[in-house]
C-alpha cells in the first residue's frame, strides 16, 4: 500500500501541505527532489521518502520541463489522504 512505510514527523506534514498549496515543485529523476517556493527543501531526504512512499508524485512527467528540470509537484490519493487525517485530529 503506497504511503504505509513513510513515518510523517512534522516536517513530512508541513511539506505535504506546502505541495497541497501549490507551493511546491519537483525534479523528475530516480531520486526527485523538493522545491518550497523556489527554494531546496532543507530535507532532501523526507523529500525522497514522500516521493518513494507514494505521498507526492511531479504533476507532468513528460514536456521539457521534466526532462531538464523542475515540475509542479501534486499530492497522490495517500498524500491527500494523509493530509485530510491530521485535519481531522
Amino acid at each position: 500500500m503506497p504511503g504505509s512505510e513513510v513515518e510523517l514527523s512534522h516536517r513530512a506534514m508541513a511539506m505535504l501541505r506546502a505541495v497541497a498549496a501549490r507551493r511546491a515543485q519537483m525534479s523528475c529523476s530516480c531520486e526527485p527532489d523538493l522545491f518550497i517556493d523556489g527554494f531546496a527543501c532543507c530535507d532532501q531526504m523526507t523529500a525522497h521518502a514522500l516521493a518513494h512512499g507514494g505521498y507526492i508524485r511531479p504533476a507532468e512527467s513528460t514536456g521539457p520541463s521534466a526532462v531538464t528540470g523542475r515540475v509542479p509537484a501534486e499530492l497522490t490519493e495517500a498524500g491527500e489522504a494523509a493530509i485530510a487525517v491530521t485535519a481531522a485530529a
